[in-house]
């Protein structure tokens, strides 16, 4: 589990193609690595990887084919830039919101836009991913928890403050470019309790009448 507050930018020093998968070995520049293990999570641009080789200055994980269908990493290439986020603890600041890396598909940015000190960005979403995203609500932009400021179909607007963008890979992107995106995690799961029927519909699902009388709805 990660926070997508992020810790360091790292760059991509070498990609090998097994079959279908990508090993890849990943320079981890500031992010301190003393407490990493092997086997344990780094979040590489939102993609939560698995450590499988530690090294002075960075770390060696595996890409299964389903992510790379499901990412950008089919694109990347050696010095790429990519937003490092190791997993939280249980005295972790949650300063984000809960992010699982597993990442759900890729959005392009439309339109960049310079407003005063910070930059906005309109995004495109997959059509399916629209459903998960609400105004005021969180996303996941490689890697990155932001805030959704405004919501049209499956598009949406969010706006970057200095800090953030300077601490990350965000002020790199431009109109055309590709961000991994991960939805709200409580909302897939919300989705799943309201649709599922299994083999008795009676005692799985949840009712709007009782989302209401919880405070979700109106």
């Amino acid at each position: 589990m990660f926070t997508g507050i992020i810790e360091a930018v790292g760059t991509l020093r070498k990609l090998e193609r097994k079959g279908d998968d990508i090993r890849l070995t990943v320079a981890s520049g500031k992010l301190d690595l003393n407490d990493v293990r092997l086997g344990d999570s780094i979040a590489t641009n939102g993609v939560c990887l698995t450590v499988v080789q530690q090294l002075a200055d960075g770390y060696v994980a595996d890409v299964s084919a389903e992510t790379v269908s499901l990412t950008g990493f089919a694109n990347y290439k050696v010095g790429t830039k990519v937003n490092l986020e190791k997993a939280v603890t249980p005295t972790t600041r949650l300063g984000g919101h809960m992010v699982s890396g597993h990442v759900d598909g890729i959005a392009m940015v439309e339109q960049r836009l310079v407003r005063g000190q910070a930059i906005e960005f309109w995004l495109a979403a997959p059509e399916e991913l629209g459903r998960y995203i609400a105004h005021k609500g969180s996303i996941t932009i490689d890697g990155v928890s932001l805030t959704v400021n405004e919501v049209d179909g499956s598009r949406f607007r969010l706006t970057i403050v200095p800090h953030t963008a300077g601490e990350t890979t965000l002020i790199d992107l431009q109109a055309g470019d590709k961000v991994n995106i991960e939805v709200d995690l409580i909302a897939r799961y919300l989705e799943r309790l309201m649709n599922y029927d299994g083999k008795d519909s009676k005692s799985g699902g949840v009712t709007m009448e009782m989302l209401a009388r919880a405070g979700f709805v109106r």
